[in-house]
């Protein structure tokens, strides 16, 4: 699992060969949800504070994310993308 961010106990991570659509994990604790990087559309449950700071740094991220979704697709190696602060 390369973990390309973490912040305030939330760690987000892409998979290689990990299946359509563009998409990153995010993991709280025992929580974990997947994010469709194109749509913004979630599934599975999370803590509504740690919510809103998946989505704010979702939002913040985007191209990035996109960028290392098609690396992933490559088996290269993944960036880091900068915390939320």
């Amino acid at each position: 699992m390369p973990i390309i961010s973490r912040f305030l106990g939330v760690i987000i991570a892409m998979y290689w060969d990990d299946h359509s659509p563009p998409h990153f994990h995010a993991k709280y604790g025992e929580y974990e949800i997947i994010v469709n990087i194109h749509t913004g559309v979630i599934e599975g449950k999370f803590p509504k504070r740690a919510l809103r700071l998946v989505l704010e740094w979702y939002e913040l991220h985007k191209a990035e994310l996109i960028e290392n979704w098609e690396l992933c697709q490559s088996k290269k190696p993944l960036n880091q993308i900068s915390p939320l602060e």
